[in-house]
């Protein structure tokens, strides 16, 4: 077996196949509905597959590409009527953005003399992975007959004198595409347990361990009874944590959009950050936030039964009295989850998580009673934690400003500013981690070994943070991936219009050339400006270092724009042929690109990656949307062949 077939044989084995999107994503019909003498009602309807967004038709500028009707031989006469789109905050493109869902409905009224109407619709389409640039041609007839658009293979070009057909090697590759991997809820788990973990070292609960554990022991009949009745009010503290995510899962059925509306409005995000300002200066002891005492009250006189509703009714107790200390945790945890995808059963995980790290401590203990006496006594400690999760909370608060700014495009927090914020709070936490900062101070504080660590760790993670701010392309700050601002939003500008400021070309056969003559191997990226899911491989995967070093020595990039607009010169402009006898006009750069795409790698959609050598011998399998593991794995094993080839 030759190293090339070894190779392919090994990506194979790792990751899943997909099947090429080909079809169109979007169906349209349209019909024309006579009103008066040579006036009609034109009424186009699109069908939307699942999990797929169309763009509505006024969209800001600087966005995605907004669905545009144009009228070839016909007049608007008013105004056109849409139904009502879906609407929300784009992370990528920074701004408010409308779309459909599942179908959308267009009325024009239009003034016509003709047997038939000729509409041409521009639109942009994307799922979670992928985008598509389309153009459909309607013929519509005037005598009220519905006409649905062809629906047709855009792959299915003919081949006879096109000029963008190229011959390519090694095209059986081009049958597999990798899959991406699903996330891991268990890493949201642990998160909330994390979270949940820090709670119970917090002056709220942890005195109440050893109290809750023998108050059990003691007002039981046998050991057997008291372990039960432990393991229920632990059972009941994660039931009660899980209850409070509930309600998110009926607002994402009633709006699917709903979470991401929440998390990503201007006013809330200014809320939450004045929220989590109140919550740092809590921790910092300025005050204690507590819920109405008459809640803890009636929850504690329940409670008194000895029955699985009052055991149920002290663990309620034990979340309302302990909410000074846990709010905060678990408004971090509540917010983070609002804007992750599958959001409200993230959210259901990461609070189970929470409420797991909260509970344990009671059902253990109740097996282990003699433990207890063990347990470190509650102390100045205790206040340490909580005045170190004020300055987590000033850093997180800062998040939610920095998202506000974003929507709104105030500039105030670009990302070198966010990150000599932070850099200042962690500096000012270590600082008072080594003694300083008397005014946080117990009168009896001292300065543990233990605390010296977690000092000189933080002072660790604040020389790591000033390398975004200095070397942001190469540095990215990847642990941090979604809290700072996007590379993009900088105060320094860029002169590139390559992605990342690498050098790449617009065009295929010049970028060639330059490969021939550098004997280096090729990465076809076709992309579009609107395209949010190329932007996000640009972001969260080819600004790894090590992904980028390949891009920047390694290859010649060749990124290939579906969507530019730009006309094609009268000597360049010429029609392609489908094998079902239809054809087209190439006018545009974008159009040309496209089709350079469907006629030589049987796909339509966007981001798709392709790795070649200046001998047009395709290196591996090309690739579409994915994580950083796998695009580098898909890189090397490219150059792998590359070399072998050579």
């Amino acid at each position: 077996m030759n190293l090339s077939l070894l190779s392919k044989f090994f990506l194979i084995s790792l990751f899943s196949f997909q099947t090429i999107f080909s079809q169109n994503q979007v169906q349209w019909s349209a019909q024309a509905r006579q009103t008066d003498d040579s006036t009609y009602d034109v009424v186009i309807n699109a069908s939307i597959i699942d999990n797929w967004k169309l763009y509505s038709t006024d969209l800001p500028e600087g966005g995605p590409l907004p669905t545009v009707l144009k009228w070839k031989n016909s007049t608007q006469i008013e105004k056109l009527q849409t139904s009502l789109p879906k609407s929300g905050y784009d992370p990528i493109f920074l701004m408010e953005l409308s779309y459909y869902e599942k179908e959308a409905t267009f009325i024009q009224k239009v003034k016509n003399n003709s047997k038939q109407i000729d509409l041409i619709i521009e639109y942009q389409a994307c799922d979670d992975k992928l985008c598509i640039f389309r153009e459909e041609v309607l013929s519509i007839p005037t005598d009220g007959r519905i006409i649905n658009a062809s629906g047709k293979d855009l792959t299915d070009i003919s081949t006879a004198q096109n000029p963008l057909k190229l011959d390519f090697k090694n095209t059986f590759f081009i049958d597999e595409t990798l899959e991406k991997q699903k996330g891991n809820l268990f890493e949201i788990f642990i998160l909330g347990f994390l979270g949940g973990f820090l709670a119970l070292l917090t002056p709220c609960i942890f005195p109440l361990i050893p109290l809750t554990v023998s108050y059990f022991s003691k007002s039981s009949s046998s050991k057997v009874n008291a372990i039960r009745r432990s393991l229920i009010y632990t059972v009941s503290i994660i039931s009660i944590y899980f209850v409070l995510s509930t309600p998110f899962f009926f607002l994402d059925q009633l709006r699917p959009e709903i979470l991401n509306s929440i998390a990503t409005n201007v006013f809330l995000n200014l809320l939450f950050f004045a929220v989590f300002c109140v919550f740092a200066l809590s921790f910092f002891g300025l005050f204690d936030l507590t819920l109405p005492t008459r809640w803890a009250s009636a929850s504690d006189s329940i409670s008194e039964k000895t029955s699985i509703f009052g055991i149920f009714f002290m663990a309620l107790t034990l979340a309302i009295v302990s909410f000074s200390c846990t709010g905060p945790i678990l408004g971090s945890l509540l917010v983070g989850s609002l804007t992750a995808e599958a959001g409200a059963v993230q959210l259901s995980i990461g609070m189970v998580g929470f409420g797991t790290a909260l509970a344990l401590p009671f059902g253990l203990l109740s097996f282990f009673p003699n433990i207890v006496n063990k347990i470190p006594k509650s102390g100045g400690w205790m206040q340490k934690i909580k005045v170190s999760l004020g300055f987590i909370e000033l850093a997180l608060a800062l998040k939610f400003l920095s998202n506000a700014d974003m929507v709104q495009g105030w500039g105030l927090l670009p990302r070198e500013i966010f990150l000599l914020i932070w850099i200042t709070i962690f500096i000012f936490w270590a600082i008072y981690l080594f003694g300083g900062l008397g005014f946080l101070q117990s009168k009896s504080f001292k300065v543990s070994i233990f605390q010296k660590i977690i000092g000189t760790l933080v002072i660790v993670f604040v020389i790591y943070l000033t390398q975004g701010i200095f070397s942001a392309k190469k540095s990215p700050l990847k642990i941090l991936s979604g809290f700072p601002p996007p590379t993009f939003y900088s105060i320094k500008k860029s002169d590139s219009n390559c992605p990342l400021g690498i050098n790449c070309f617009k065009d295929f056969q010049t970028g060639l050339d330059f490969a021939k003559e550098l004997k280096k191997p090729i990465l076809i990226d076709f992309t579009g400006w609107a395209c949010v899911n190329c932007r996000k491989i640009e972001e969260n995967v080819w600004t790894r270092p090590e992904i980028f070093k390949i891009l920047n020595e390694e290859i010649v990039l060749i990124s290939l724009y579906v969507d530019d607009k730009t006309p094609l010169n009268d000597n360049e402009k010429f029609d392609v042929k489908f094998n079902d006898g239809s054809s087209r006009l190439i006018s545009n750069i974008g159009q040309k690109w496209s089709t350079f795409q469907a006629l030589n790698f049987k796909s339509v959609s966007q981001p798709y990656y392709v790795l070649i050598d200046p001998d047009l011998k395709i290196l591996n399998p090309p690739i579409q949307y994915t994580n950083a593991i796998e695009y580098k794995a898909w890189l090397e094993d490219g150059l792998i062949n590359s070399r072998f080839n050579n």
